[in-house]
């Protein structure tokens, strides 16, 4: 367990037994969201690939433009 992470449980303890319950289902969600986010990611390898080959093909032949946020 790294220093920061036993930090956090540590000021977590401190905190009354309802909130302690709060924090943690929060982390636990947070936790399965990233690992169903990884997941997701994992299954659309094949689809996603071509699609990086494509669009770096695009940019290598002068089809794309930079983008500005302020377009957007």
């Amino acid at each position: 367990m790294t220093i920061l992470l036993e930090q956090a449980f540590a000021k977590a303890a401190t905190l009354p037994p309802a909130e302690q319950d709060v924090l943690a289902s929060r982390l636990l969600a947070e936790l399965v969201d990233e690992a169903d986010f990884d997941r997701a990611i994992a299954e659309t390898t094949d689809k996603l690939a071509p699609l990086a080959r494509q669009a770096l093909e695009e940019h290598k032949a002068g089809l794309t433009e930079p983008l500005d946020p302020d377009r957007l």
